[in-house]
């Protein structure tokens, strides 16, 4: 499962999202999430998985490639949905011995699910059309007044990119890990769940001390080529604002706008979390 996990990963294309100016998609996904915090009932959610469903097709990314990225986050979705169902007070609907399921569990369990995986694919969208080098930029830019006040903004931008460069690395030295544990006869497919969990700690020290060492020798190349952050760094494509990206903005205004407007009037509110 964890060799399958594509979160924090770019992929390649030309499409119109992955045209807009990064901190265009900053900002879209952070409104995105306060977005779909705001739905309260089916009418909100469903404005949020649509719009969500309309940013993936302008991606042009494969609705298969964007589901795979739920995989390493499965059980915490399972584990939300079944403590929601079954500890929900309200209307009962079935009652075998101490397990009960109410009218309002099962709303909340399929609320809670639609708002995890509206969550997760969103944030995941961003990096899909987001370079890390992108993402850095947007950022610095972005927040670039929060370093009047001493704030080191291009220090912040640098490690989440570091961050989300080193997840598929670290995915290819767990498999080469997995592969040569499996040639010395581990087995990581077969068992129950526990048992292939469980197979899977010998795995960690040997992936934190890949890690470690990367680490390492990343922060002896910064220093031997006398890195010493970002002020007087120039760019090779500097970030300027286009028609799509003030377009861009207007859509996401618009599409706050109209989960505020469902948030207050909630045409469906019987049907609420």
């Amino acid at each position: 499962m964890l060799r399958e996990m594509t979160l924090g990963q770019y992929y390649p294309g030309n499409s119109i999202l992955h045209r807009l100016d990064p901190r265009v998609k900053l900002l879209g996904t952070l409104v995105y999430m306060v977005a779909v915090f705001l739905a309260e009932d089916v009418t909100g959610y469903a404005l949020g998985a649509a719009f969500l469903a309309a940013m993936i097709i302008c991606s042009r990314i494969p609705l298969g490639f964007m589901l795979k990225g739920l995989k390493p986050v499965l059980v915490i979705l399972i584990f939300s949905v079944v403590f929601n169902l079954f500890l929900t007070d309200g209307e009962v609907l079935v009652s075998v011995w101490k397990i009960t399921i109410t009218r309002e569990g099962i709303w909340r369990a399929a609320f809670m699910a639609m708002r995890l995986i509206c969550l997760i694919l969103g944030a995941a969208l961003m990096t899909y059309t987001t370079t890390p080098n992108q993402l850095t930029d947007g950022i610095e830019k972005g927040l670039g007044f929060l370093s009047y006040i001493r704030i080191p903004v291009h220090e912040i931008a640098m490690m989440m990119s570091i961050a989300l460069r080193f997840i598929p690395i670290l995915n290819e030295e767990l498999d080469k890990i997995m592969k040569a544990q499996m040639a010395r006869g581990a087995d990581f497919e077969s068992g129950s769940f526990l048992r292939r969990a469980k197979a899977l700690v010998p795995l960690l020290i040997p992936l934190f001390v890949s890690a470690f060492r990367r680490a390492s020798d990343l922060a002896n190349a910064m220093e031997a080529r006398c890195y010493h952050g970002g002020r007087g760094r120039t760019r090779m494509h500097p970030l300027r604002y286009a028609g799509r990206d003030i377009a861009a903005y207007l859509i996401i205004a618009a599409f706050l706008a109209g989960m505020i407007l469902l948030k207050i009037y909630a045409p469906l509110a019987y049907l609420s979390a």
